[in-house]
């Protein structure tokens, strides 16, 4: 893996790990199991102890899948659509190490011997559970469903920086700012291509996120915007000007940053400012 995808992989973990849900989800089923007693523990330990012995199994099995399955949700974002079904994945792929921790806890707890078909048995019971714990975790946690996004400071500069309007439709909301952290959910302002990522810039922040260009582009939805470059798209709101400089031609945006443009998409570019703001400068070639 490489730094940028371990940095994307340690944010979505931490997204999991400062989540209050995922720890309330982790205390309930501890506080079910410990009521329960289930696999003989209501009959061979005290409250106190079943208490510690769950509390201890449960978040050692949470943090081993959710790590995985982390790995596996960043790993596999481009081969797999399903954020749903990359984390079933790595949290079965979880299932051994998991039963290993549990035989492990068994003979701290019991004094059970450490042997292979019990770290087997132990693997075959976690499967289904690790895939059903995956599953409700996925739909309290803080990843599962859009918070509200929280204003935070905007690209520098930007004149597209006021928060969405409290009554433009959730609905118009582009699918792929859907994939952002809440704080960065604003209006799209433009994209570039970043190695194997895609740079989303909004009127909140921005951010990296491991999706392919041309899906990204896919994913802009009602938004007025073009390609100019084949690694950078714009919206037209985020236009300042567009300018000649040593015979290419360049975007300046709202922010301050120049984008290139292309060839194949300068009639585009001038179809749509051509005559209107921004105007084209002159030929600032020498």
């Amino acid at each position: 893996m490489d730094d940028a995808k371990l940095q994307f992989a340690l944010r979505e973990l931490r997204g999991f790990l400062i989540s209050g849900r995922y720890w309330a989800t982790i205390l309930v089923v501890v506080l079910v199991f410990t009521v329960t007693g289930p696999f003989g523990t209501g009959q061979s330990m005290p409250l106190l102890q079943r208490l510690s012995f769950w509390m201890l199994l449960h978040v050692m099995a949470f943090s081993i899948a959710v790590v995985l399955a982390t790995v596996v949700d960043v790993l596999l974002e481009a081969q797999i659509p399903s954020r749903l079904a990359r984390m079933l994945l790595g949290s079965a792929l979880a299932a051994p190490p998991i039963g290993f921790g549990i035989t492990l806890l068994q003979a701290g707890f019991t004094g059970d011997p450490i042997t292979f078909g019990e770290v087997l048995e132990q693997t075959r019971i976690s499967l289904p559970l690790c895939l059903l714990l995956c599953l409700l975790t996925y739909l309290t946690s803080s990843n599962a469903a859009p918070a509200r996004p929280h204003p935070v400071a905007a690209p520098e500069g930007s004149a597209s920086s006021e928060p969405r309007a409290p009554s433009e439709p959730a609905a118009t909301t582009p699918p792929l700012v859907e994939r952002l952290n809440p704080q960065n959910r604003g209006r799209l302002l433009r994209l570039s291509v970043q190695d194997h990522y895609t740079e989303v810039v909004t009127s909140r922040g921005r951010e990296l996120i491991l999706l392919r260009f041309s899906d990204a582009l896919n994913e802009t939805g009602k938004v007025s915007g073009r390609r100019i470059h084949r690694s950078h798209w714009v919206a037209d709101e985020h236009v300042k000007s567009v300018s000649r400089a040593r015979g290419k031609l360049f975007v300046e945006t709202a922010d301050g940053t120049l984008l290139p443009v292309s060839r194949p998409y300068e009639a585009d570019l001038r179809a749509r400012f051509g005559g209107a703001r921004p105007p084209l400068a002159a030929d600032q070639s020498c």
